[in-house]
Formats: structure tokens, C-alpha cells, sequence
């Protein structure tokens, strides 16, 4: 009874640590780059932090840049969001987490003109006793906005293999059909020359290859 225990208390550690472990990992996704008009686009943007960088106050800057333009600031967060007057105004909204490292925002109603570069500045301040540590990274995103969504590469590809394996597993069972049908018509065949070859005995050879039967 004493190792019960023991052995719960030593599962609730590794529960402890397991879930420690699971809510710090962070993936550093990249965004698409393709947006159908008329739809929702999220713009991702990623800045995992470490363990000591919990603390650190983030500041995040949105800016846009169309082809042959420069760039121009549309959307801030800084303890609260803040949108610059342009061509988004009223369709942009926030869409990061809580611990800010994921700091991504979604551009409503996407319309042709919004093809261009999106830029995410993040800048973190870390709060530490001595000093004061800033922090700077970006993540740029080509977006493109087509009318129609085009057919992905990649369920070309599944519905390709797919038909692949039913012709293979077809042919296998075609081949499987023949093998099966040819066996049974040789032993149809042995069958009746075994047949043919009995009746061409004479009948009192027959009676002599009759099986004696003991008394």
C-alpha cells in the first residue's frame, strides 16, 4: 500500500511537467500568401518568446505597401489596438493571443486592391531589475488576392494517388480472379481425368481395388 502513494504522487509530477511543457511550445507558422476576394484573411505573424521573456511588454505595428508604393502604417497594438485612417479602415481586426506571441490580425472582405506587402514589426521591452532590454523582429508577407480560388496543388495530388491505388487494386483483383479460376479448372480437370481413368477400368479390376473391410 505504500508504494500507492508513491506512485501517484510521482504520475502528478509528470502530469505537472508534461503540461508545463505542452503550454510553451511555440511554432513559428509563415502566413499564406494568396486570399480569395470577398473572403477573410488572416495574416499571420509569429514571434515565439522564451521562458524569461514572459514578463516583456509587447508593442505590435501592422504597416501595408502596394506595388510601387512605400509603406504605410494601418493597425497598432499597444495595451490597445489602435487603426490608422486608410484603405482598411473598418476591416481590419485583431486576432492574436493572450501571451501576444501570436500577434496576427484579419483583414475583413478582402478586395483586389489589397494585394501587396504586409509587414509586422514587433517590438518587446523586457522587464528585468537592472535593465530594460528591447527587442526587435519582423515578418513580411507577400499577400496576393485572386478572384477565384484555384484547385490546390495538393488535392491534386491525393485524388491522383487515389486513382492510382484503385487501378492497382483493380488489376490485383482481376489478377487474383484468374489465378482462382485457373486453379479451379485444373482441379476440375485432374478431377475428371481421375474420373476417366477409373471408368476405364474393367469391372472386375474395380472389384479387386475395392478397400477390404475387417470383420
Amino acid at each position: 500500500m505504500a508504494a500507492l502513494p508513491r506512485l501517484v504522487c510521482a504520475s502528478s509530477v509528470a502530469l505537472v511537467v508534461w503540461a508545463g511543457f505542452c503550454s510553451a511550445v511555440c511554432v513559428e507558422v509563415p502566413s499564406e500568401t494568396e486570399a480569395v476576394q470577398g473572403t477573410h484573411m488572416k495574416l499571420l505573424c509569429i514571434s515565439c518568446m522564451k521562458r524569461e521573456e514572459v514578463t516583456a511588454s509587447t508593442v505590435v505595428e501592422w504597416f501595408y505597401r502596394p506595388d510601387g508604393g512605400k509603406d504605410e502604417p494601418i493597425y497598432k497594438y499597444e495595451k490597445k489596438i489602435h487603426e490608422f485612417p486608410s484603405r482598411f479602415s473598418g476591416r481590419l481586426q485583431w486576432n492574436g493571443s493572450k501571451d501576444m506571441q501570436d500577434v496576427s490580425i484579419t483583414v475583413l472582405n478582402v478586395t483586389l486592391n489589397d494585394s501587396g506587402i504586409y509587414t509586422c514589426n514587433i517590438t518587446r521591452e523586457f522587464e528585468f531589475e537592472i535593465h530594460r532590454p528591447l527587442f526587435t523582429s519582423s515578418r513580411v508577407i507577400p499577400l496576393t488576392v485572386v478572384e477565384e480560388a484555384g484547385e490546390d496543388f495538393t488535392s491534386v495530388i491525393s485524388e491522383i494517388m487515389m486513382y492510382i491505388l484503385l487501378v492497382f487494386l483493380t488489376l490485383w483483383l482481376l489478377i487474383e480472379m484468374v489465378y482462382c479460376y485457373r486453379k479451379v479448372s485444373k482441379a476440375e480437370e485432374a478431377a475428371q481425368e481421375n474420373a476417366a481413368d477409373y471408368l476405364a477400368i474393367p469391372s472386375e479390376n474395380k472389384e479387386n481395388c475395392a478397400v477390404p473391410v475387417e470383420e
